[in-house]
């Protein structure tokens, strides 16, 4: 090639490489056509890349391609394939592929995991099927990368037993095999078959398979095996942050903090994933506190929270009743610009109405745009919280009228504004209006112990008794403890003892319902009844857990445990409390002014 010809073959290829427009390019084309370099190798490879940017002008490209001898070489139409599937309509290149087959085109190795990889991009299960009989019939099948992506789109289409038979049948397995077929029963959900696959794996393992299956042993609460698997990740393939992030996560649903912490702590570097995982563990395993201080440190490392990671830190909020930092986050995503969606909306409104701010909650439900079931059970829930038990019933009608179909936890929020709120008529009609044919859902231990509650606090005992009798399960200490409630409040105390004589079968260790009994007993001075409580708690060591409360100053939460005096601020606390205390009586609230101590 002469030399004028080399430089304007360069200057082609960069007129090429600079468009971004059709138009132009039909004179480029054209001056490809007049200068005799059209089928130069890298300008047709250069065509092709160009074409992957249009979908639109699919066709065109096809034509372009065909006009060259693609018999020579298979990398332009492949080229050309693999930039469709790569862009937004992965459909096109499956068109592309058709088309160029039907032209004459012969496709090779190289080209079927492309075609597969788009096929699986828009889960093209038939469009899959079709090219793995083309595999079968053109003898790529024993090829280990035409193998290996047949499997990942069966895994990925959730189409197992054509996976599971691809990989049986394949010549040699590598750790890309195992792993497709790992993964993909991972991202199924099918946690036990992930986990079983990987203990016959013949393959050395690398960091792909490893994530995949501790995110089996999380699902599955499997702690040793996922320990063991740590340890084989300490001798094989080291510690980075994917695998971090991974080990973290698998420790924290398994409820183990202290390695999941340590994990973080020993990490090189933190991503947003390292952080929400922590926080969201904290927060999952009823660490708010901490959830919330970690945050801090997060927010003052530089790391920008996303939507989800929001989500969590106000459920925190909500635990804790921590407003002013629930209103922090609220300004945050305002002046950050976050996109406000119904998980961030839905966990705004519970923090709000855990936090008694029910206008706040209501105000943020009527401003958003959409709303799910989990957006109506939080406003739900607050106004039965708060006592508004008919501000709950009057939201819940216009839920059924909205056409939104309401769930367990729906009539369980309904149930305990009618229990709070001394509803009991109301009580009684929506609870069988929940097992009627209308919903047909059915009742858990939560709803019947709603309306136990709600039954004894109306004084109904005998109504109550009935209920218990008709429940399909056994009640819990929580009904129990409604009774004995009751039984307090109405002297009912040979009911007492028929609950007292039924608690060792249920193996009970909540300290609250025996110290009621006990009480229970105390104020009518039977003293025996009083020992037998008392000496039933010790034998099955249940010891009465302290009181505690928490408040919120200048952004950060305080716990205060009952008989504590650990506090730095102690003495100032209890100043502060008597002079309130002092104030009440000589307000006449109280008789006693040292009633608070």
């Amino acid at each position: 090639m002469s030399n004028t010809m080399l430089s304007r073959k360069w200057v082609l290829l960069d007129f090429i490489h600079r468009c971004n427009n059709f138009r132009p390019f039909k004179q480029i084309h054209a001056q490809l056509l007049t200068s005799g370099i059209v089928r130069d190798e890298l300008v047709v490879n250069k065509v092709a890349e160009f074409f992957g940017k249009f979908v639109e002008y699919v066709e065109y490209g096809c034509d372009l391609l065909k006009q060259i001898d693609w018999c020579t070489s298979s990398f332009p139409c492949n080229l050309l394939i693999t930039s469709y599937a790569g862009s937004d309509m992965p459909e096109a290149a499956v068109l592309i592929y058709r088309r160029i087959v039907r032209d004459g085109f012969m496709p090779d190795k190289y080209t079927f995991p492309v075609v597969l990889k788009s096929c699986t991009k828009f889960s093209g299960s038939g469009e899959g099927r079709q090219i793995h009989g083309v595999v079968v019939k053109t003898g790529f099948l024993g090829d280990a990368f035409v193998g290996n992506s047949l499997v990942h789109f069966y895994s990925v289409c959730g189409v197992f037993c054509a996976a599971t038979k691809v990989f049986d049948d394949m010549l040699v397995r590598d750790v890309v095999s195992w792993t497709g077929l790992i993964s993909g029963y991972v991202r199924s959900g099918l946690f036990d078959e992930a986990v079983a696959l990987f203990s016959r794996m013949d393959a050395k393992p690398n960091v792909a398979t490893f994530v995949s299956v501790l995110v089996a042993c999380g699902r599955m609460g499997y702690l040793s095996l996922g320990r063991g698997i740590h340890g084989l990740i300490f001798k094989r393939v080291g510690m980075d942050l994917v695998v971090g992030n991974a080990l973290m996560d698998m420790y924290v649903k398994c409820e183990c903090l202290c390695e999941a912490k340590k994990i973080f702590d020993e990490l090189p570097e933190r991503d947003i994933v390292s952080w929400t995982t922590m926080i969201s563990g904290l927060v999952q395993c009823e660490h708010p506190k901490e959830s919330l201080e970690l945050f801090h440190k997060m927010h003052g490392s530089g790391i920008e929270p996303d939507g989800f990671l929001l989500t969590t830190v106000l459920s925190a909020c909500a635990s804790l009743g921590a407003l002013d930092y629930g209103r922090w986050i609220n300004e945050y995503i305002y002046l950050r610009g976050i996109k406000w969606d119904t998980h961030i909306g839905t966990a705004m409104i519970d923090m709000y109405a855990k936090c008694g701010c029910v206008e706040m909650a209501l105000r943020t439900f009527n401003e958003m745009p959409y709303k799910n079931v989990y957006t109506w059970n939080a406003l739900l829930g607050g106004l039965a919280m708060h006592g508004h038990g008919h501000e709950a019933l009057k939201h819940f009608e216009e839920m059924i009228r909205s056409g939104m179909r309401p769930n367990e936890v729906t009539f369980l929020s309904i149930l305990i504004a009618c229990c709070h709120s001394g509803l009991v008529d109301e009580g009684r009609r929506y609870f069988y209006q929940m097992v009627s044919q209308q919903h047909n859902l059915s009742p858990r231990l939560e709803h019947y112990g709603c309306m136990v509650d709600m039954l004894c606090r109306a004084g109904l005992l005998n109504e109550a008794q009935e209920l218990i009798k008709s429940m399909p399960m056994q009640p819990d200490v929580l009904i129990w403890g409604a009774l004995l409630s009751a039984c307090k409040a109405n002297g009912h105390i040979e009911l007492s003892q028929d609950i007292l004589d039924r608690l060792p079968k249920h193996e009970s260790q909540d300290s609250g319902i025996y110290v009621l009994l006990s009480n229970i007993y105390a104020t009518n001075q039977r003293w025996a009844e009083v020992t037998t409580v008392r000496r039933l708690m010790k034998e099955k060591g249940i010891k009465k857990a302290p009181g505690s409360s928490v408040i919120e100053v200048d952004g950060n939460a305080y716990e205060f445990l009952a008989g504590d005096t650990s506090h730095p601020q102690n003495e100032d606390v209890h100043k502060l409390l008597n002079i309130l205390a002092n104030q009440v009586y000589l307000e006449g609230n109280f008789s006693d002014p040292f009633l608070i101590r």
